[in-house]
């Protein structure tokens, strides 16, 4: 089955993660039958589907979807007897995953992709009982899944490449933005990033060097604006100047061997500075300096004047009085 021509989803767990899957899926157009052994699964699925909902109809609906066209099943076999792809959201439990995904395995028809929405486990340790291990992939969000388009896409050392690669053209299909891993990371590539940034939080707390405000406003108020549409690396390569990463990590390698953080900096090896620079060139699309700096400024300016118009909605306050940055230009 070729991903486009998936109708019915299946959601197996029906917690934050797996609620917000449901809601996604409906929201663009599937049939989704969904199970949880909690007894009041059905409840209260229904209720943070329809909490979700609004948000969704101002994205914009596909057609055809509807709330009516969830179904709670009794049985993990009714839930995904028909289902043409299967998304687990179980708790993080490796015992629970084992068994789960091993049930699904033997419950789902032959060729069905089973992803995972596992935060941390390889799905190479998930996969060990079951019978048909080669279409069992890792499919992680970040929540809310309805929102949120990232998912990251990974098979496990019994995972063929073919399904891997079906799982990251459907998730594609359904509007995410996917990162297909060619090898297993622990902890995934954003939550590495996240954890990274997260114990350093944590230091900066305990040793009484900033609040916890203080630590939240230097990420809203500084790297996060320039995150939502430019990440770090692009982000250093402008730094660089007109000379790119080249000239930035020429520059600025001294500080790698700076205290700025208890993490400890790799090597900073021939081999790493050209992956570096290629990585960021291939990104960068032929754009010059300049029009790197256009395109950043005006998605600068565009994220604060929504970021102002959301807060300013929520005081009363203007856009205009509550940021400034409403009047400039598109060149400010």
């Amino acid at each position: 089955m070729r991903p486009e021509s998936v109708r019915t989803v299946a959601c197996v767990g029906a917690g934050v993660i797996g609620g917000g899957w449901v809601a996604h899926f409906l929201a663009r157009g599937f049939d989704v039958t969904a199970w949880d052994p909690a007894p009041d699964t059905e409840e209260r699925l229904h209720r943070l589907v329809e909490v979700a909902w609004p948000a969704l109809e101002q994205l914009g609906l596909a057609p055809g979807a509807s709330l009516d066209r969830l179904t709670v099943a009794p049985t993990l076999a009714q839930a995904v007897g028909d289902a043409d792809f299967v998304q687990e959201s179980a708790p993080e439990v490796l015992e629970l995953k084992l068994d789960l995904l091993a049930d699904l395995d033997a419950a789902v028809a032959d060729g069905v992709v089973i992803a995972s929405s596992t935060s941390g486990y390889p799905m190479t340790q998930m996969q060990q009982r079951c019978a048909t291990p080669e279409r069992l992939v890792v499919g992680h969000p970040f929540n809310p899944p309805y929102l949120v388009p990232l998912v990251e896409v990974a098979g496990g050392e019994r995972t063929a490449r073919k399904k891997v690669e079906w799982a990251a053209d459907f998730y594609r299909s359904v509007g995410k933005e996917v990162i297909t891993l060619g090898a297993e990371v622990p902890g995934f590539v954003a939550n590495r990033l996240q954890e990274a940034l997260w114990r350093e939080a944590l230091h900066m707390v305990a040793s009484g060097e900033a609040s916890v405000a203080q630590i939240d406003l230097a990420i809203t108020a500084g790297p996060g604006l320039r995150w939502a549409f430019m990440g770090p690396c692009l982000t250093f390569h402008l730094a660089g100047g007109e000379g790119g990463m080249a000239h930035m990590l020429d520059h600025f390698a001294p500080a790698l061997a700076s205290p700025w953080t208890r993490l400890a900096a790799p090597e900073l090896t021939g081999e790493l500075r050209q992956r570096m620079v290629d990585g960021t060139r291939q990104e960068a699309a032929g754009r010059s300096f300049a029009e790197l700096v256009a395109d950043r400024d005006r998605h600068l300016i565009a994220v604060m004047q929504a970021l102002a118009a959301v807060r300013g909605a929520a005081s009363g306050v203007t856009p205009t009085a509550a940021s400034g940055v409403e009047a400039a230009g598109p060149g400010a």
